[in-house]
């Protein structure tokens, strides 16, 4: 595995096996990798002729300081799994390398995406997100980039500033990946723990069976009563619970067959903020 630092000796690595007619697979992280990041690698590992991650834990996408400085940072551990796993090319860059000095993020207009769940709960967020991810497929330049749908509405801000910025990469979202407990993989999950560990599950069964209620003909009001009455059963603060058309992320009032519907969750296990979300 090659390890890079600059954009300068990266880019012009990924040009030469690109005009050799060669694939490039591209799985964007923070680091703190677990066995979902590792799932985006077997996938771009099988569908391309060669695969980078990089770790970068983006300044920009964080509104809170403290949420930041908290983030999981496990570089020597990251190395060596992604090695076990076959990646071919890891991408690790300062701050100076991507950022010019006192350069923030990029404001783009997403419409209704970025001002809704996340958007709405977590200000400027997406735009770091953005740009962060912008800066990285021009430095990479990949032929396919992998994101796991535990983060749903930033795949579709990725999507959008794709089209937006006319970059000749496919997104490739896949699906979310779990513990044999249902409990989604996620780098904050090492800040949880063991009772909250034990607990924390109960947030993939709670979806699952208001999925079943849909299924059983009730609709979208029964729906949200019935998760949020189970939140306040359960160990967990809901900060919220949407049902959205999965296109504009928009709440809906009725289910219908007319577009893809997702529920999206957002609970606190204590001061740890778990995200989880699931197709209707």
């Amino acid at each position: 595995m090659v390890i890079f630092n600059e954009k300068e000796k990266l880019t012009p690595a990924i040009v030469e096996l690109k005009n050799q007619n060669k694939t490039i697979g591209f799985i964007p992280t923070m680091g703190a990798l677990h066995e979902g990041h590792m799932s985006l690698v077997k996938a771009s590992k099988a569908q391309n002729d060669y695969t980078i991650v990089s770790i970068f834990v983006n300044p920009t996408q964080f509104n809170n300081a403290e949420d930041l400085a908290k983030y999981p940072r496990t570089e020597e551990n990251d190395k060596e799994l992604l090695i076990k796993n076959g990646c071919d090319f890891v991408y690790i860059p300062t701050i100076e390398d991507l950022y010019e000095a006192n350069e923030g993020a990029k404001h783009y207009d997403f419409g209704t995406i970025d001002q809704v769940m996340e958007g709405a709960s977590r200000p400027g967020h997406f735009d770091g997100v953005a740009t962060i991810v912008c800066k990285l497929f021009k430095a990479v330049q990949p032929t396919r980039a992998y994101f796991g749908e535990k983060d749903f509405q930033q795949i579709r801000i990725i999507q959008e500033m794709v089209k937006q910025e006319n970059l000749d990469v496919e997104i490739v979202p896949m699906p979310i990946h779990r513990a044999d407990s249902g409990l989604a993989f996620s780098s904050r999950n090492a800040r949880l723990s063991t009772q909250q560990t034990s607990d924390a599950p109960q947030i993939y069964s709670i979806l699952s069976q208001a999925v079943t209620l849909k299924n059983e003909g009730k609709d979208v009001a029964e729906v949200k009563a019935f998760v949020e009455n189970e939140f306040k059963n359960s160990p967990f603060e809901l900060e919220y619970f949407e049902i959205t058309d999965e296109e504009t992320l928009l709440s809906i009032e009725h289910f219908s067959e007319a577009y893809n519907i997702r529920g999206f969750v957002v609970a606190y296990a204590g001061d740890v903020r778990l995200i989880d979300n699931i197709q209707f």
